[in-house]
Order: structure tokens, then sequence, then C-alpha cells
């Protein structure tokens, strides 16, 4: 674990984490980044977006280790057990982590920006105030599971953590922050949550390809 933050991130200090921990509630309870989709998980998909972007990736799962380490990335599991949200997957991948910040993408979100990565180091850099944490957001609100963080923050989110803290943006409101822009980006925030999105991003993509 890196516990030093730079203050102007660049992608080649960046660890994506996959969040692919939670229950698939809406799904049936399948495990989502496992889904098949174009011959393809979306956990793959992803994983096809983010290498050309950071430095390494982790992949965050609570169930199936052993098809996610197929992938031959690193893959850990929530240290606070009890499927605890999205958090509970960010803490866990800053103590596994060994680049100074990390980049959040939940693994129902196929549609990963090839400038995802840099955008967020950019919004970080060209800010006055040397914010730790940025924050996607569509054209009206915040996307607050597609962040870049400051890894040295893992103390403080695990008080947070240990006082029942589990709203996400909650937290992010606690520290130096900056929201940045991908309006024109609104596929990134995507969500296959549900059967019936399942299929229609399989005939996004279908259709994709036929063009």
């Amino acid at each position: 674990m890196t516990t030093k933050t730079t203050a102007h991130p660049n992608p080649d200090q960046v660890t994506a984490v996959i969040l692919a921990g939670g229950q698939g509630r809406r799904m049936g309870q399948q495990d989502k980044g496992l889904l098949m989709v174009g011959g393809q998980t979306l956990v793959k998909r992803i994983i096809a977006c983010l290498l050309p972007q950071c430095a390494g990736i982790i992949i965050n799962a609570n169930r199936n280790l052993q098809r996610y380490e197929e992938y031959g990335y690193s893959v850990v599991s929530d240290q606070h057990t009890g499927f605890q949200g999205p958090l509970a997957g960010i803490y866990t991948a800053m103590l596994a982590c060994e680049t100074p910040w990390l980049v959040t993408v939940p693994c129902d979100a196929p549609y990963v920006s090839a400038h995802y990565v840099q955008a967020l180091c950019d919004a970080i850099r060209q800010s006055k105030v040397s914010p730790r944490i940025a924050v996607a957001r569509d054209a009206q609100r915040l996307q607050p599971v597609h962040a870049l963080i400051g890894c040295h923050l893992h103390s403080d989110l695990a008080d947070y953590l240990s006082a029942d803290g589990r709203k996400i943006d909650r937290w992010y409101q606690q520290h130096s922050m900056v929201e940045v822009d991908f309006s024109d980006h609104a596929a990134l925030f995507e969500n296959v949550n549900t059967p019936a999105q399942l299929t229609a991003y399989e005939r996004s993509l279908s259709a994709r390809n036929a063009d």
C-alpha cells in the first residue's frame, strides 16, 4: 500500500479498481461482472477499456474469486463483511494499491470513456485547491462510484466505515473534492442492473457491431 499521494497525478500513478463486490439483487442475485455479453463478460470489457489508461488493475469481488483471478489481476474481497457497499470495496482496494491514486469503476458500467482516467487526473492537477478526490458528474448530478481518490485517505475511510458510514457522497464531502463534467459522455454512467438493461445493452452492442 502506498501512503504518500502526489499533488499532481498522472495516469501512470493510478490503479483502477473494478467494483464487482455487490449482491446483484436486481439481477436475480447474479454476479454482474461475470455476465456474458457478445461473447465477453462485462468485467473483461471494462478491463480492455482501462488497460491503456492506468498503471494497474484490481478487481474487488466477494464471490466467484477464482473466476475473477483467471483474468490475471489482483482480486481482493471486502475487509468488512456483509456486502456493505462500494466504500468497503474502495477501502480494501486502497490497502492493496501500489500507486498513490485509485480510480473506481463499477462492474456494471461497460461504456468506459477512453479519456476517463486522464480527465480525472487533469481536474485535480488544474484545480487551485489541491483536491484529493475527483468525482465524475453528468448534466444533473454526481456519479460517486466514478472517482479518482488519493490512497492516503485510507485511514480516514477506515474510521468512517467503523462508525457505520456507508454513504459514499457523504464521505467525499468531508474532503477537498473537485467535480468533473462528463456530460458529453453520458454513456459512462449507463448501468446494467436488471435483465431488461442487459438485453438493451446486448442489442446496442449488436447494432454497433453491425455498423
